[in-house]
């Protein structure tokens, strides 16, 4: 295997690996919703927003070898980063929230130990990073 083949082969597992991240986010994200009716606050919606699309923008980048996804993935990742980062704050710090009907200050769930916004926040780095390594080393 030739040093191009390698890369093309480094891009694509790094990008499978962030697709497979942001499947996972995605499918969690719906089963707390729809398989344990949580009711998802307004910043759960904003990072649902920015988390679902990049199945399929990383999917299609994996299947292509197209590392030049970090252009479109990486302002989705900042933002949703920024915003997990927002949210598990809130949790942390505050008692209540008024923006919307459910107070995203509220804990509703937690896996391991960690709460949504905790895991959003750590998928949102895993996809940033993944992407961006695929960039570098394409």
């Amino acid at each position: 295997m030739d040093r191009r083949e390698l890369r093309e082969t480094d891009t694509r597992t790094l990008l499978g690996a962030a697709t497979l991240v942001a499947l996972v986010a995605t499918a969690g994200s719906l089963f707390l919703s729809l398989g344990l009716g949580l009711e998802p606050c307004r910043l759960c919606w904003y990072q649902r927003i920015l988390m679902y699309p990049l199945v399929v923008v990383l999917g299609v980048a994996a299947v292509e070898r197209r590392a030049a996804v970090a252009w479109t993935a990486l302002p989705l990742t900042a933002l949703g980063t920024a915003i997990a980062a927002y949210h598990s704050w809130l949790q942390a710090t505050q008692v209540a929230c008024g923006v919307g009907a459910v107070s995203c200050a509220r804990v509703q769930y937690r896996i391991a130990g960690l709460t949504v916004p905790n895991l959003s926040l750590i998928a949102f780095l895993l996809v940033s990073g993944a992407v961006l390594l695929a960039w570098r080393w394409d």
